[in-house]
């Protein structure tokens, strides 16, 4: 069986609850079609670059699936025709990442100089102004 990441997006005025339920939907029917969802990740209410049906943020999930190429084409159907899912997109990956995607990864900020910084630059000799 082929191995997919699947990221869908849904309308920004559903609950957390629902899109948990989305995703329950979707995981039994891929194992209807005899394959199996691994990680599921909720990376929550994101804004959107731009509206899409009037939405201007959208909760994203993001479902990791080994499965064959029918039961996704039977998924994605079934998106098309759900009236909570925006967006969604499918791509065959050769392996699936381990531990948490980079959007779930806590980004470091505090690694970066900050730029008003002035402790790292090199300081110069004052010269007397007479």
């Amino acid at each position: 069986m082929a191995l997919y990441e699947h990221v869908f997006l849904a309308r920004q005025d559903v609950s957390a609850q629902q899109v948990d339920g989305l995703v329950e939907q979707f995981k039994g029917l891929i194992e209807e079609h005899g394959g199996k969802v691994g990680r599921v990740e909720n990376w929550g209410l994101k804004s959107l670059t731009y509206r899409i049906n009037k939405n201007r943020k959208a909760h994203y999930a993001l479902m990791d699936i080994e499965a064959p190429a029918a039961a996704i084409t039977e998924m994605e159907r079934q998106m098309r025709i759900n009236e909570d899912i925006l967006r969604y997109m499918t791509i065959r990956v050769e392996a699936h990442e381990e531990g948490p995607s980079a959007m779930m990864q806590k980004r470091d900020r505090d690694d970066r100089p900050r730029r008003g910084d002035r402790d790292d630059r090199p300081r110069r000799p004052r010269e007397d102004r007479s």
